[in-house]
């Protein structure tokens, strides 16, 4: 058996883990976003214990997010031209230095708002380091017929981070107070980038002009050039508006439809992250080889009547029919999320050029979760007079996402040969 054939023993997790470096970045990987997905939850009660007030908490929210994204092209920059292991490194390290500075400032009382949202912003710059960085290692560490697989890793980590995190966070606070659980949350960042040590730097082929912002427009113009990537930019930042909109609605359902408690609203989120790791687990033992465009488009279509089922739960004929119908609707969208990532992944690592790995992958995530803090500020507005309007938006936003997934991304690579 030829060792990319899937009858063989060569395309299981097994022998993904036995690459050289490959699991202690997969740890790496998971520490980092439990703690992440901790901070965004902890992020929030600190901001509400501290200044009582949910405006600050939604800035601070903003503002440890926008920045990374809008300087993300040079963050690719670096990571083609400087190597992605320490710089994922330097990127754990300052998000646990930014934990330890919040907490202790606080807990000297010398944390106003504003310092609040200053180190934030700052800390935020740093980010796209890891989250690009490490998409972007996988395809170099990872043989061309283990890509399903490492994809599927990758996007569990979210998921299982999703189901671990805020849960974690919660119990910190309660124990521990907002002060102290902040910093707390700087430990698994400092072990992620402990884990990292000895991990070698897998050769490339990066190409720099050998200054930084020249190179940062290159990516931006590399992305925008390629029809692959561009028509993933329009297609996953207009689905993640939908993303961003059911953040906002399912809480509210939960709290004001269903007369559901907080805790309610992370177990229903929790079902979501259980099918999506059913689903990518699944689906990254597919060869997606020749079959990436139906792998994104195929689920991305079900995405507007899954989401349509939250009407539903919000106009409830009794509680239990409107749990049942928004635990379906969350279910749906975690099992169609397995093929989505694992198609959406292997299509980028295959259709760009290896030497710009890094500042396309950068822009091109930067791109795709636009959606989400612009769907989320949408459906906070909206929500506030009607949710069931709020919800159709988000039904709008994956019928539009599926159409520009059909007709912008082309079926198959359309690069020049040389390119590929």
């Amino acid at each position: 058996m030829a060792p990319g054939d899937p009858s063989s023993g060569a395309t299981s997790y097994r022998t993904l883990l036995a690459i050289p470096g490959l699991a202690q970045v997969v740890l790496s990987m998971q520490l980092a976003r439990v703690a992440q997905s901790m901070l965004g939850v902890a992020i929030v009660l600190f901001s509400l214990a501290e200044y009582d007030s949910p405006a600050i908490a939604g800035i601070v929210t903003f503002a440890s997010l926008v920045p990374g994204l809008l300087l993300s092209p040079i963050a690719g920059a670096l990571l083609d031209r400087h190597g992605r292991v320490r710089l994922i490194s330097l990127d754990y390290l300052v998000a646990m230095s930014t934990m330890l500075l919040v907490g202790g400032l606080a807990l000297a009382g010398l944390l106003s708002a504003g310092l609040l949202v200053i180190i934030a912003a700052v800390a935020s710059i740093t980010g796209p380091l890891s989250q690009t960085g490490l998409r972007s290692l996988f395809p170099l560490m990872a043989p061309r017929h283990l890509w399903e697989r490492v994809n599927a890793l990758d996007s569990s980590g979210y998921v299982v981070a999703t189901i671990l995190g805020p849960p974690l966070a919660a119990v910190l606070v309660a124990l521990l107070g907002p002060r102290i659980a902040v910093m707390t949350i700087g430990v698994p960042y400092l072990v992620a980038a402990l884990v990292l040590i000895g991990v070698r730097e897998p050769s490339g082929a990066p190409s720099s002009s050998g200054r930084l912002l020249a190179d940062a427009w290159e990516g931006i113009r590399y992305t925008w050039s390629n029809r692959s990537l561009r028509g993933l930019g329009f297609s996953i930042s207009t689905l993640n508006v939908a993303g961003g909109v059911t953040t906002i609605v399912v809480p509210l359902i939960v709290l004001q439809r269903l007369g559901g408690s907080e805790a309610m609203v992370g177990l229903v989120f929790a079902l979501s992250g259980i099918a999506g790791v059913v689903a990518v687990v699944a689906s990254g033992r597919l060869d997606s080889r020749g079959r990436e465009w139906r792998l994104l488009v195929t689920p991305m279509a079900f995405m507007g009547p899954a989401t349509l089922l939250m009407l539903l739960a919000s106009q409830p004929t009794d509680v239990t029919m409107g749990y049942l119908a928004l635990a379906a609707t969350l279910v749906i969208i975690g099992l169609l999320n397995g093929p989505l990532d694992i198609g959406l992944f292997t299509m980028r690592q295959r259709r760009t050029d290896p030497a710009m790995l890094g500042r396309a992958f950068a822009v091109s995530m930067a791109f795709n979760f636009l959606g989400y803090p612009i769907g989320s500020a949408i459906a906070g507005f909206v929500a506030a007079e009607s949710i069931e309007a709020a919800i159709w938006i988000g039904v709008v936003a994956c019928l539009v996402a599926t159409l520009f997934a059909a007709f912008l991304v082309p079926r198959t690579d359309d690069r020049p040969t040389a390119a590929r």
